[in-house]
């Protein structure tokens, strides 16, 4: 029998997205290993910790792309890198995030809650959060408006004290025009932005609405109120990770392969709960929508309940939301099958059944419309790490419905 596979990992547990990378590691490890690990301090470096790490004799390393990791990767071994730094190196394959994806999702989030004014917080001078930034304005810009960005490189440093960096960033969230759609770099920051509104006196979701990114549930639903946030299917990346590392160790060359955490779906929770739109009739009937999603309602529902011409209804609300009350429909529909196939284990004709769909096969033909796709396929492509299934170097993720 073989030696086990001995390998470094230097990913911090503290957060959602490493976590999530390293259940699918160890999920990898469990089923073709098994290997053994040494998770050596990630931002911190104890005297002799290289030294040791040589001695080991390891086969392989997943590290941050960060210089304090710089003499383990120069120690020539098959490794991967995670969140790279600018000067990435360009042999090393890497763990990435589809940030443009992530921002693109995160502005339609707000515009569909009606938003005109929107800003962006995010954890400077890191590249995925820039990126993210980058694509959220593009967004918002081709839908007609600005984005508001905070820049804690011009305005806080890193020796200034928790208070003064809360007030300052107060100080911002106070001078933006209200009410406003924010998006924030990670669910860290949408929690440090919920803080700062709080002690700014601004309410949440109803002056400043807030998603961050990763849908860590303990920031998430520790944060008052709760806070809304992009799922990523980090634990089907971390499979991929180790399946990639895997080929590495056997012999396989180092070619700047890339393994892209994707975004999944939007875990809607009490910090983007609102309707920003002016015409009352209109937001009470995509509220109505909303609440009746699980249901096989159709135009004629809506209409009824907003007690109104059919004609009239329909041209204010494309006017308010820039669609007919048809799309919404379905799109929001197909919202719910998207959520209930990334947070539940249910079967496909379970899930048709609590949406209220004749049939699995009604529900299929329905999500296909929508998005190109099957369920089956959705959940194969971005959400489960079945066994033997190829490292992805890159994916479709629908952030249009």
């Amino acid at each position: 029998m073989s030696e086990p596979r001995k390998v470094i990992l230097l990913l911090a547990t503290s957060r959602a997205h490493a976590r999530g990378l390293l259940y699918g590691i160890a999920k990898y490890s469990r089923l073709h290993g098994p290997w053994i690990f040494d998770m050596a301090p990630p931002f911190y470096r104890e005297p002799g910790t290289v030294s040791r790490l040589k001695k080991w004799g390891a086969d392989g390393v997943i590290a941050p792309d960060a210089r304090e990791n710089k003499e383990i990767i120069a120690m020539g071994l098959p490794t991967i890198v995670y969140r790279m730094a600018k000067d990435r190196i360009p042999h090393l394959p890497a763990i990435i995030a589809d940030d443009e994806t992530v921002g693109i999702m995160s502005a339609e989030h707000l515009l569909d809650r009606g938003f005109r004014r929107f800003a962006y917080c995010g954890v400077e001078p890191r590249p995925w959060s820039q990126a993210r930034s980058e694509s959220f304005s593009a967004r918002i810009l081709d839908a007609g408006f600005q984005t508001d960005l905070f820049s804690r490189k011009d305005k806080l440093k890193s020796r200034d004290s928790f208070n003064r960096q809360q007030n300052l960033l107060s100080d911002w969230l106070k001078s933006l025009p209200k009410p406003v759609g924010l998006m924030a770099g990670n669910d860290a920051c949408g929690r440090y932005v919920m803080q700062a509104c709080r002690r700014a006196g601004l309410n949440v979701p109803d002056e400043v609405a807030v998603i961050g990114v990763d849908n860590d549930s303990l920031i998430c639903d520790l944060t008052e109120p709760p806070l809304s946030s992009i799922a990523m299917n980090t634990e089907k990346a971390g499979y991929e990770v180790a399946q990639l590392l895997d080929g590495l160790m056997a012999g396989e060359k180092m070619t700047g392969q890339n393994i892209v955490v994707q975004p999944t779906h939007i875990a809607t929770r009490q910090s983007t709960e609102i309707l920003a739109i002016d015409d009352r009739e209109v937001a009470e009937a995509i509220r109505f929508i909303r609440q009746n999603a699980r249901q096989a309602i159709a135009v004629g529902d809506v209409v009824n309940h907003a007690a109104m011409s059919r004609r009239s209804l329909e041209i204010r609300f494309h006017r308010a939301v820039g669609r007919s009350i048809h799309n919404e429909i379905k799109r929001f529909r197909a919202q719910q099958i998207v959520r209930m196939l990334a947070e539940t284990d249910l079967s496909i004709s379970e899930i048709a059944l609590e949406l209220g769909h004749h049939s699995s096969k009604h529900l299929a033909r329905y999500f296909r419309a929508q998005l190109a796709m099957s369920p089956l396929e959705y959940r194969r492509r971005f959400i489960s790490s079945s066994p033997g299934s190829p490292a992805k170097t890159s994916g479709f993720v629908p952030s249009g419905i």
